[in-house]
């Protein structure tokens, strides 16, 4: 024969399981942290240097509106500012580490991590009462608005698409982008030049055949020395 449940008795489950719901306090999501060996989302291998892999990631962050601030080679910070309603004003923080890769010299590791902070308009009414003495002690209330953007929540994005595409445009980067390469540490020979060799001129060189043709036709024109010549 079925069990059936009356109305009041399924109404007091439901009051039970409330109640229990209830006394249960829900657990901090520090506490919620495993810290497991496995693949995180926080972090991406890449086959370039560390210098190159946080350009990129600098590139990246810039291409989408992002404020960077590059204070050392491995760092990258960067902010954006959002405002989704009149009301409310968010700013995304992005810190960007690169360290060197665990399996070859030319690779790295890029850890991010992106905090997101709320802050809200907060509007508080101030009154002061003035008195006027000509009027006795009648006192007249003077109203002013300060409003004053209020920090709200800070967060850590946990989101794994969310680093997925950041990841996807550093990678992008690192394929477009020319890359640094090292100067190759190779050996280098030298040696001396030989000396010139002087060539040697005799101190009187001897006379072309021409001038010695030209002088001996001189030397028979000219009369001998005593001789007389008739016309």
């Amino acid at each position: 024969m079925p069990t059936s449940f009356s109305k009041s008795t399924a109404a007091a489950l439901l009051g039970l399981l409330s109640l229990a719901a209830c006394n249960t306090t829900p657990q901090p999501k520090f506490q919620q942290e495993l810290f497991e060996t496995g693949a995180s989302p926080y972090a991406r291998n890449f086959n370039s240097s560390t210098t190159d892999a946080c350009e990129a990631a600098r590139r990246a962050l810039l291409s989408q509106g992002y404020l960077t601030t590059m204070s050392r080679p491995d760092t990258v910070d960067g902010t954006k500012n959002f405002q989704p309603t009149g009301d409310t004003h968010v700013v995304v923080e992005f810190h960007v580490v690169c360290t060197p890769g665990e399996e070859a010299s030319d690779t790295s590791i890029v850890y991010v991590n992106a905090v997101q902070n709320g802050f809200a308009l907060k509007k508080s009414d101030t009154s002061a009462s003035v008195g006027l003495s000509v009027l006795g002690s009648l006192s007249l209330p003077i109203r002013s608005n300060n409003d004053a953007m209020v920090k709200i929540s800070s967060e850590t994005i946990p989101s794994g698409k969310f680093y997925d595409r950041f990841f996807g445009l550093v990678d992008h980067y690192l394929q477009t982008v020319v890359r640094t390469q090292p100067v190759t540490n190779s050996h280098i020979e030298t040696r001396l030049l030989p000396m010139p060799v002087e060539v040697a001129t005799p101190p009187n060189p001897l006379p072309l055949p021409d001038a010695i043709d030209k002088a001996a036709a001189a030397a028979a024109v000219q009369p001998a020395s005593g001789a007389t010549v008739t016309p």
